[in-house]
């Protein structure tokens, strides 16, 4: 049960563009106990594409093809894979009838671009044939080709709803695959690495998986068997062991994002929050508003960019802010109580702090972040450390905040400035 990833485009090889869809695709097919042997990324370059295709056809099961499928003239993968594989082009009256829907409900002109984009080699069939995104799959000499297009979030759908399932259920394998998914917060890179060592002569052959998402990292235990119960045992204890060693930096056993996790704490202790936003500009918020019913807990946030904000909607001190600065542990109380007042809240959660590129400084460096948390306990502030660019500093910056509501309202300690 082995096979091999190739993806298609300039965009790659040159560096432009990072190779999402081969590490997507190998840490699912790994996790799900299959074997990836290689992964090759070609130009748009019809003989190198046509070599890995045959080398592929000779050394593996299946192949997952990515990229190159579309209107455009570098679109040719299936121009390609026909005469790679030795299959005459032919019209799909199927995809040729999607692209028909398509064309009449944007009232445009059929052209022979679009009409290209129904092309396949003989004998392949559509993925996905019901919905807006496809791709097609081909039976060749035993082996399983799969071509889906480029687009990362295109390609991680059809892989979960339609390659892996087919992949798996073509093969002769044990009947049953579970897997859970472990979401971490907090908890660096080299320390899962070591976790994970620590684990591999107690596990067996459950399969663990690791997949940095920014800003989270995220945790894969799989495992193959003859029978449900037996699997699930196995899971529970290896679940139990790594939550044990990274104890409440996990933060969710079951694929839910913080801000529904934290939703489900507020609510469970009927708590309400309120937020004041200055570095992180409303993420926090709409984060939070992400979440149906969250009106039940959320009670508000104020945006407070400019020092003047502060002043005139938090009741900020401008002595505070004169004093110790709009990025300050001071300014960030301020700011938490404020908003937990001014909305009547049980919870007030401040951010103020530098996202870069500039306005560091040698004591105040980009990145450098204030978190506060106030509620009848008293208020708490926090001061951190982000890397990385304006963007990263602002997802880090939410993060932990959330990640602030949730401990709080779970007993667990902060987290340590990273």
């Amino acid at each position: 049960m082995h096979g091999e990833i190739i993806t298609i485009g300039n965009e790659l090889v040159s560096g432009r563009t990072q190779d999402l869809n081969s590490w997507y695709a190998a840490g699912r097919l790994t996790a799900s106990g299959l074997k990836v042997i290689r992964v090759t990324s070609v130009g748009d370059d019809e003989k190198r594409t046509g070599d890995a295709l045959k080398r592929a056809l000779n050394s593996s099961h299946f192949v997952i093809v990515t990229g190159g499928l579309g209107s455009t003239t570098d679109d040719m993968t299936c121009e390609i894979a026909a005469d790679a594989l030795d299959r005459p082009l032919c019209i799909d009256d199927q995809m040729l009838e999607k692209i028909e829907q398509y064309v009449r409900a944007r009232k445009m002109q059929m052209t022979e671009p679009l009409k290209k984009m129904a092309l396949m080699p003989e004998g392949a069939r559509m993925i996905n044939p019901k919905g807006a995104t496809c791709g097609f799959s081909l039976v060749t000499g035993g082996v399983n080709f799969y071509f889906l297009p480029g687009v990362p979030d295109q390609t991680r759908y059809l892989i979960d709803t339609f390659v892996l399932p087919d992949i798996l259920g073509r093969y002769e394998t044990l009947p049953v695959m579970r897997q859970r998914i472990m979401k971490l917060y907090g908890l660096n890179e080299p320390r899962i690495a070591e976790i994970f060592r620590s684990l591999e002569k107690k596990i067996g052959k459950v399969v663990l998986g690791f997949y940095p998402h920014f800003p989270e990292n995220h945790i894969t235990i799989s495992l193959r068997g003859k029978d449900e119960p037996t699997i699930s045992k196995t899971l529970d204890r290896v679940e139990t062991a790594i939550s044990e060693m990274v104890g409440a930096y996990v933060f969710s056993h079951d694929g839910r994002e913080m801000e529904e996790v934290v939703g489900e704490i507020l609510l469970k202790n009927k708590k309400t929050l309120s937020v004041a936003e200055s570095c992180t500009g409303g993420l926090i918020g709409n984060r939070l508003t992400e979440v149906a019913g969250s009106s039940q807990y959320f009670q508000g946030g104020v945006v407070s960019y400019s020092n003047r904000a502060k002043v005139d909607l938090l009741r900020v001190s401008a002595k505070t802010i004169d004093t110790h600065g709009a990025v300050s542990p001071e300014t960030a109380r301020e700011m938490a109580v404020g908003v937990r007042t001014s909305m009547h809240a049980d919870l007030g959660l401040a951010v103020t702090g530098i996202a870069g590129p500039d306005g560091g400084s040698r004591d105040k460096p980009v990145g450098t972040v204030h978190i506060a948390l106030s509620s009848e306990r008293g208020t708490f502030t926090e001061k951190y450390r982000f890397w990385g660019r304006r963007k990263q500093v602002k997802l880090n910056s939410a993060m932990m905040a959330l990640d602030w509501v949730r401990r709080y309202l779970n007993g667990d300690p902060f987290i340590p400035g990273i």
